[in-house]
């Protein structure tokens, strides 16, 4: 149990920067609803619902082990997913969790799909029902910075960055967004994400970025239009693909900091 508050700790900390960037407009499953906004007014709704889909799967499980794998229908869990408020709710203030979650939906469907032994099966929902509880236990955590108003409002439009410095923290978020529709088995939506994020925002700010350092800009092209679609493309898992992903937010990272301390050099100087 403390494990587990220490884990879920570990992924709020980086919660505000990425809620304070979001470029969630519309889901791919559908608009944001308001109650994204008023967390803590919906944090019993969402908890029922997380209670809900643990009885769904465990009802498919059942009827699997009972009857087989047509008999089980386990494309459903998708279907149920995507019923729910609460998939807005973690996708659009925590979207890493929000992989795993997809991640624990297909390993339980491939494995019933794949005919499995019902003790494989029953693996994969553990995963499953560990990787919905602790983004409970985030959305909660969030409501908490919601309510002390350190999260800015989940708007329907997004604001291009005002500056390089912006752009990079909206790269970050959309990169791990690229996982988190990987992980839905959205390969064109995320190699277009991958794409968009390069023309779009890198592309702005490597001119400032190159004078600072130059092998830094020519990996994070490689990455954006080598390394990462060709994982996409080739269908790599979910954990090679978030490999690479994390690999160039650290980069991105080493970028933030040059522009920072550039920065810092110019005023300093006038």
């Amino acid at each position: 149990m403390k494990f587990a508050l220490i884990q879920t700790k570990k992924m709020v900390a980086s919660l505000i920067l990425l809620a304070s960037f979001s470029t969630f407009s519309v889901l791919a499953n559908g608009e944001v609803g308001e109650h994204v906004n008023h967390l803590t007014a919906n944090l019993k709704k969402y908890e029922e619902e997380v209670n809900w889909l643990s009885s769904k799967t465990e009802g498919i499980i059942a009827a699997y082990q009972k009857s087989g794998a047509k008999a089980a229908h386990a494309e459903a869990l998708m279907e149920h997913w995507e019923a729910v408020d609460f998939h807005a709710a973690i996708e659009t203030n925590y979207v890493l969790i929000y992989a795993s979650i997809w991640q624990g939906l297909y390993g339980v469907k491939d494995s019933i799909d794949n005919q499995s032994p019902i003790e494989n099966v029953k693996v994969e929902q553990v995963k499953l029902e560990k990787a919905l509880w602790q983004a409970l236990g985030a959305v909660k955590m969030a409501a908490k910075y919601q309510d002390d108003g350190l999260l800015t409002k989940v708007k329907t439009t997004v604001d291009a960055p005002k500056n390089s410095i912006e752009a990079l923290a909206v790269i970050d978020t959309n990169l791990h967004s690229v996982v988190a529709k990987y992980a839905e088995k959205l390969i064109d939506t995320s190699t277009n994400m991958v794409h968009d994020t390069y023309l779009n925002l890198f592309e702005g700010v490597e001119g400032e970025l190159i004078a600072l350092d130059a092998s830094l800009v020519e990996d994070l092209e490689k990455d954006f239009n080598v390394t990462l679609p060709k994982a996409i493309k080739e269908q790599k898992s979910v954990e090679q693909v978030r490999e690479i992903v994390l690999a160039m937010t650290q980069k991105i990272s080493k970028a933030k900091a040059l522009l920072e301390k550039n920065a810092k050099n110019k005023k300093a100087v006038f």
